[in-house]
């Protein structure tokens, strides 16, 4: 059997391969990074970000600090980068639920049981853990929080608008209480759920339920 391998052949493979690893590389450093943001995210909804410490994730994801340092060389920027995950996970969800078939009733409740239930009984909302660390957050992640605290009020306003134009809620109540005292229960509602379990939630939504309809 002969090998007929020209130089440029040879120069051609060892191309190919330089870019394979520096691809698989790349690929592998934006994966730790992902996992580095996910961990940080659920250790907000469970401790709060005061709370957490690059400790914590050094033990859970099995790295060194040192290496959670290189992608996010501040706590900080690891704040920043989970409120901008949270902020781009809320846009997501409005469009889908903004641009769906539903009827306007459907869209509010599809968006009260998103803001309720996606998470664990022992979490509470990232945007409420935030929140009530907020003068305790350096300036940058507090105008973060802000800025994912008045979306989240503005496309809950807009859903409530949408609803009374559909005849769905009392045209008389005001889209701003209205929604704030949405927002309000359902987040208050979790933190309850955590101490005492799914039945608060699940009242909590079904009064809200009932709150919103039309007499």
């Amino acid at each position: 059997m002969q090998w007929n391998l020209s130089f440029s052949g040879i120069l051609t493979l060892d191309i190919h391969l330089d870019t394979y690893l520096l691809v698989s590389y790349y690929r592998d450093m934006e994966n730790r990074k992902k996992q580095i943001v996910d961990l940080a995210l659920k250790l907000i909804q469970q401790k709060g970000y005061v709370a957490f410490s690059y400790d914590d994730i050094s033990k859970q994801l099995g790295v060194t600090k040192a290496s959670i340092h290189y992608h996010f060389e501040k706590k900080e920027d690891l704040g920043v980068a989970v409120t901008d995950r949270i902020l781009l996970r809320l846009q997501e969800s409005f469009m889908l639920i903004k641009n769906s078939q539903d009827s306007a009733e459907d869209k509010l409740k599809q968006f009260i049981q998103q803001q309720a239930q996606r998470f664990e009984c022992t979490e509470i909302c990232p945007i409420s853990s935030l929140q009530t660390d907020y003068e305790s957050l350096p300036s940058a992640v507090q105008e973060k929080i802000g800025e994912v605290s008045r979306l989240e009020l503005k496309v809950m306003k807009e859903l409530v608008a949408e609803a009374q134009t559909a005849n769905i809620i009392n045209s008389s109540e005001d889209v701003h209480q209205v929604a704030v005292t949405i927002l309000s229960s359902v987040k208050g509602a979790l933190l309850y759920r955590r101490v005492l379990g799914d039945d608060v939630l699940a009242e909590v939504l079904n009064r809200l339920n009932r709150f919103l309809k039309k007499p």
